[in-house]
């Protein structure tokens, strides 16, 4: 791979995008801190974060992230409407980076009609809008950046937001190392050797590949699904996976029938130092089971001290991974024209 490969195919410079990563988690911190919030939040009993695609996965990633501290339910919710539950008592968090997704914008509405206490997180659009109307909270976030490769925005932000509610504990600490171990990642992501390149690397393990994502349920889940999201729009390649213990119990049997297709597959295990150790044991089993199946089996582990670092170390390196194959596979990363495609479709209707 060269420079000017993937000038050809980075027509929209996705990569330096990926590069400023760091600078962003940075700038998204300091809008959480100045950000006005006028909630009270001792009557908060559940915290429902309404947004699809890029604007939910920082939901999926806050929900795994704060799983074991945060004392109320928190979900993610990906549809037009809200859980029935959603109340006066509920914190819903309106998140679309574009302001203008359709489903969210009908969950804000629902929001509204259910008065629940509401914040909004968006660049500007219909979202900015209707907070103004309903006098709702709103975050502004800097337009400009397509809503996948906006993660820091749309998960430091409600981090922030969060601690300063006192619902959770502050974070400053493993904010820092986060940014700092993002620095020097994004220095080594960016060469083009994949001696000294892990993200190249994997990629050139995937060319050509169906990747299936296998991770530990506990707090990787949502990183996960953000491998195979980043696939699919980045690299415009499908990608599947599950969680461990649960696919032990039930996805573990189709590895049997397809050999033929399964040859084409490559499974990635992403590994955290800190899983559960039954889930550690249940992983080693389960790459002797697959190895049978497929002659690609890649193993990404997460890096830092902090539970923070350790989940977007992998965030990051899935980022780049996807990049690269976009390059590989000839296509440009940023554009997502079948996505534009269907919105457009859907305006007629």
């Amino acid at each position: 791979m060269t420079e000017k490969e993937i000038a050809r195919r980075d027509k929209g410079n996705m990569r330096k995008l990926l590069a400023g990563f760091p600078a962003q988690v940075e700038d998204a911190v300091h809008i959480g801190k100045r950000a006005k919030l006028p909630i009270d939040a001792r009557r908060i009993r559940n915290i429902v974060m309404t947004g699809l695609g890029g604007s939910a996965i920082g939901g999926d990633l806050l929900r795994s992230y704060l799983s074991e501290e945060l004392s109320i339910p928190f979900a993610v919710n990906r549809h037009y409407f809200l859980p029935d539950f959603v109340d006066r008592s509920s914190l819903v968090v309106v998140s679309s980076y574009s302001g203008n997704t359709e489903e969210t914008i009908a969950a804000h509405m629902d929001a509204a009609k259910r008065k629940a206490k509401v914040l909004c997180i968006s660049s500007n659009g219909e979202t900015e809008r209707f907070a103004k109307k309903f006098g709702h909270p709103f975050v502004k976030i800097p337009t400009g950046y397509p809503p996948r490769a906006a993660l820091g925005y749309s998960f430091f932000p409600l981090l922030v937001v969060l601690a300063r509610l006192r619902l959770v504990q502050t974070r400053d600490s493993d904010i820092r190392e986060t940014i700092g171990l993002l620095a020097k990642k994004s220095a080594l992501y960016a060469i083009l050797s994949a001696k000294k390149n892990r993200a190249l690397a994997i990629a050139q393990q995937l060319y050509n590949k169906l990747p299936i994502v296998y991770s530990p349920a506990e707090r990787f889940d949502a990183v996960n699904l953000r491998w195979r999201g980043q696939f699919c729009e980045n690299a415009k390649m499908l990608a599947f996976g599950h969680v461990l213990p649960e696919m032990n119990h039930n996805e573990l049997v189709g590895w049997k029938v397809l050999r033929r297709h399964m040859r084409e597959m490559a499974v990635v295990f992403l590994r955290d130092k800190k899983m559960h150790p039954r889930v550690a044991v249940r992983m080693e089993i389960t790459k002797s089971v697959v190895s049978e199946f497929t002659d690609t089996v890649v193993e990404a582990e997460s890096e830092g001290k902090s539970l923070l670092a350790r989940m977007f170390s992998l965030v990051y390196l899935g980022d780049w991974v996807s990049y690269y194959l976009a390059i590989m596979n000839g296509v440009d990363p940023k554009p997502v024209k079948v996505i534009d495609y269907l919105k457009s479709e859907l305006s007629k209707v």
